[in-house]
């Protein structure tokens, strides 16, 4: 019999030893990052070791008409058998049968690398469920009649059996994984009831996982779509010399026309100078906002990738917003028109929710695995590599290896997650060899949380600013005014600041904490007609919000007057440069962040920044804005009553570490990922399911006295799919704006090859707003959205859902003012 993997649509089959023999050389590639070369092969051989039985080559012929039901006795109804056919256990099993009777250490390796073969089409599966049940013995002990492990050992190719054995009786096998093992302890005593040590085993297992996946993803791909696998790189780059060499040949084309010019230079060339530092290691750049961070991180992240030989870059910044500014400055100076043989291959944009987290096979199809030299994406992205749930965001977790990671304005990290990602990062860099910077103007204190459960390593010496007081005080720029006042301010009298301070300083923008607000306030300003007025928040798509920042933009540099008012959208990052800021009341980080669009370039001797609590305005369920907005009122009360004690500067460092530690004390006690009862049945944290699971193995140790001792006990399917990176997971819908969005819409609803589809979703994440829950259900019931093809979950918005001014809206808009370009 022949035995094949998968069959391309021409009907040429790709053989099974092919396939994973490919499969078996990727994951290797990819493990070897971490000094698991061999077990990255193995698991690779055996992942579709069940492929070989006779049951699943009938289901496979008879998909793809190999054969035929009327002459094929072999011939089976395969809609029928689509997805019963378990392919998975067969290896799973080889591997926990082999390793298992070799000690406690041999034991834990069968158990991750049987995890791994198991769980590749689902995600990592539950070693015990969070009520102590026992999944993965249950699964290793599955019958063999229904796993078919005798019948394909009875006729696997030999190459591939034999060279399975052959690792499976390297010393190396499991003498790897205890290295790895020896160099998670250093960092921390001993695993037993060790949480911080205990997560990060979980993600050593998950890190093969991720080395399998993407392999088998990226062999099965290759195959069927030979023209995607002639344009995939490989990692094979653009050597970072000549990357280096377009950065420094555009910064020295910088003039310094105001006094801030010669510091951001200054910050830049600090920057530089510590590329030379060791890799493998947290490094913090605190810089006050408008300081130059782009390229001056850039500038660290392409020196330090060139003299370590690191394989990427990766940007992590928590809005789209920033990411469309950034990504955009940067292609321009790492992809020049003078060279059309980079175009699309150096920087990398990663992010938008077009499709369900619950994906079918067209649509996984389109996913990427940040195969390229430079990455821009959001912290949700990276989030879900490392925490979340099925196998889109896993097999990127791979790449975040021997890499330089920027995490860009790191104070928005969700305070949920701040025990999982420390330990995260603290893995990443003291296992993977990766280098981390946390850039921001308001450093969150990470390293100074509760270490039992997990605080980033972070010794003293990391900070790549040599003064970072001396230069909070040579950028200050702006005079932050505390307006709160008994009684709160209505939207009227906040309507008549920001206009009135429009007047004085020729132009004004208004930051408040929701959309609700910036509405009303936009009603209120329009109609007085005094300047231009124009709103933005996530309801626009990034196309729109980019055409208004272009006009806001202009009338700035013109001085032509104008008020803009905005959620907090624009106060991370955005490169805009107001006479004067008005700030609903928030957490100091965002009135600093805010701050930061005020007098940006020093162009003034000083600006204003008015901080006001709205009486009008309600936060419902907005936990992190209601706790920033008390303990900010706090510290500045505490301010007000000893300036000098802080630096005399209301965002200055002293204040800002002083409200840190007043926010993580009230928060402490969220920060391990909290779960309820109808998660896992009882109260429990993501951290405990992740980490030594410690309910569920008391359970299970209960009920089952004499079972021997293991190492995982992690509930990882359960935690990853409770895992949200944001409360309320929004999903991405395409929206009809102006001409180029209706014509995208109507391309992508006539489209149908995924190569086609490729480039109209990367199109489409420009036209694309992220809706709740709710909202969405509203649409849907009044049939306003609707698939761009049958059998997809890529939506499209009906016109009329769509305002000029407002963008998307629950209640239909005129149609002819829908369609205004």
């Amino acid at each position: 019999m022949e035995f094949i993997a998968h069959v391309r649509k021409t009907g040429k089959p790709q053989s099974l030893q092919a396939h994973l023999s490919g499969v078996g050389a990727k994951a290797s590639g990819s493990a070897a990052k971490v000094g698991l070369a061999c077990q990255g092969e193995l698991i690779g051989l055996l992942h579709d070791l069940g492929k070989y039985s006779s049951a699943f080559q009938a289901y496979l012929k008879s998909a793809v008409g190999i054969l035929n039901q009327d002459e094929d006795e072999e011939y089976v109804d395969a809609d029928h058998l689509r997805g019963r056919i378990d392919h998975s256990t067969a290896g799973a099993q080889l591997l926990w049968n082999w390793l298992s009777s070799q000690g406690s250490l041999g034991g834990l390796v069968g158990q991750a690398l049987a995890l791994c073969v198991a769980s590749h089409h689902s995600g990592l599966i539950d070693c015990l469920t969070p009520g102590g049940e026992d999944a993965f013995g249950k699964r290793m002990r599955k019958s063999k009649e229904r796993s078919f492990l005798d019948e394909v050992l009875a006729v696997v190719d030999p190459e591939i059996i034999n060279r399975a054995r052959t690792l499976l009786q390297m010393p190396e096998l499991v003498e790897g994984v205890q290295s790895s093992l020896a160099r998670i302890l250093q960092s921390d005593s001993a695993i037993g009831k060790n949480i911080v040590a205990q997560q990060q085993v979980g993600l050593l297992v998950r890190f093969l996982f991720s080395c399998l996946i993407d392999a088998d993803r990226v062999d099965t791909a290759d195959f069927e779509k030979p023209k995607v696998a002639r344009n995939r790189m490989h990692g094979r780059y653009k050597d970072w010399s000549v990357l280096v060499e377009r950065l420094e040949a555009y910064l020295a084309k910088f003039e310094r026309h105001q006094h801030i010019d010669g510091l951001r230079a200054d910050i830049a060339q600090h920057c530089l100078e510590a590329a030379a530092r060791p890799r493998g290691r947290i490094y913090t750049l605190t810089v006050p906002t408008g300081g130059g961070k782009t390229l001056a991180s850039l500038r660290f992240a392409l020196h330090h990738a060139k003299k370590w030989e690191m394989d990427r870059v990766i940007y992590a910044i928590p809005f789209t917003s920033i990411i469309d500014q950034n990504a955009d400055v940067v292609r321009k100076v790492l992809e020049p028109a003078d060279a059309p043989e980079s175009r699309g291959r150096i920087v990398l944009e990663h992010h938008g929710n077009l499709t369900p987290e619950q994906q079918g096979w067209k649509e996984k199809m389109l996913s990427e695995n940040w195969d390229a030299p430079v990455i821009y994406t959001t912290n949700v992205q990276v989030l879900e590599t490392l925490f979340g749930a099925g196998t889109r965001g896993a097999r990127r977790m791979h790449q975040l290896a021997n890499a330089v990671i920027v995490f860009d304005e790191i104070q928005t990290l969700p305070v949920n997650c701040v025990h999982l990602f420390n330990n995260a990062i603290n893995f990443l860099v003291e296992q993977c060899g990766s280098t981390v910077v946390l850039c921001t103007a308001t450093q969150p204190l990470l390293d100074r949380v509760n270490p039992i459960l997990g605080s980033l390593r972070i010794p003293d010496g990391q900070e790549l600013m040599p003064d970072v007081k001396g230069l909070f005080a040579k950028l200050k720029r702006v005079d932050v005014i505390n307006q709160r006042k008994p009684g709160d301010w209505t939207n009227e009298e906040i309507a008549d600041l920001a206009l009135a301070e429009c007047q004085r300083a020729g132009s004004c923008l208004v930051i408040v904490n929701t959309k609700k607000s910036a509405l009303a306030l936009y009603r209120l300003c329009k109609p007085r007609q005094m300047v231009p007025v124009v709103h933005l928040s996530t309801s626009l798509c990034p196309a729109h919000r980019k055409r208004i920042l272009r006009f806001v933009r202009r009338c700035l540099r013109w001085k032509v007057p104008i008020l803009c008012i905005s959620t907090q959208l624009i106060e991370a990052g955005v490169d805009v440069d107001f006479g004067a800021v008005v700030r609903f009341t928030a957490g100091l980080d965002s009135i600093a962040q805010a701050a930061g669009r005020c007098n940006r370039h020093g162009e003034r001797e000083t600006g204003m920044v008015h901080v006001v609590k709205a009486r009008d305005e309600t936060l419902g369920s907005l936990t992190d804005i209601k706790v920033g907005q008390e303990k900010a009122e706090r510290v500045l009360a505490d301010y007000e009553a000893d300036p000098g004690k802080y630096g005399n500067d209301r965002i200055g460092p002293d204040l800002l570490a002083w409200y840190y530690k007043n926010y993580f004390f009230e928060r402490a006690a969220e920060m391990a990922y909290p779960l309820p009862p109808p998660e896992t049945g009882r109260d429990d944290t993501l951290l405990n399911l992740l980490s030594g699971n410690e309910l569920a193995t008391n359970d299970y140790l209960a009920r089952n006295p004499d079972a021997p001792p293991r190492l995982l006990y992690q509930s990882f399917m359960t935690g990853a799919k409770a895992f949200k990176a944001i409360d309320a997971p929004t999903r991405g819908v395409i929206v009809p704006y102006g001409k180029a969005g209706r014509q995208l819409v109507a391309d992508l609803c006539a489209a149908f090859e995924v190569e086609k589809q490729i480039k109209l979703l990367k199109q489409a994440q420009q036209y694309t707003v992220n809706v709740f829950p709710n909202m969405l259900s509203a649409l849907m019931e009044a049939q306003a959205v609707h698939p761009v093809q049958d059998g997809t979950d890529i939506l499209h918005l009906d016109p009329r859902y769509y305002s000029p001014e407002f963008g998307l809206v629950a209640e239909p808009v005129q149609l002819m003012e829908a369609l205004i370009p």
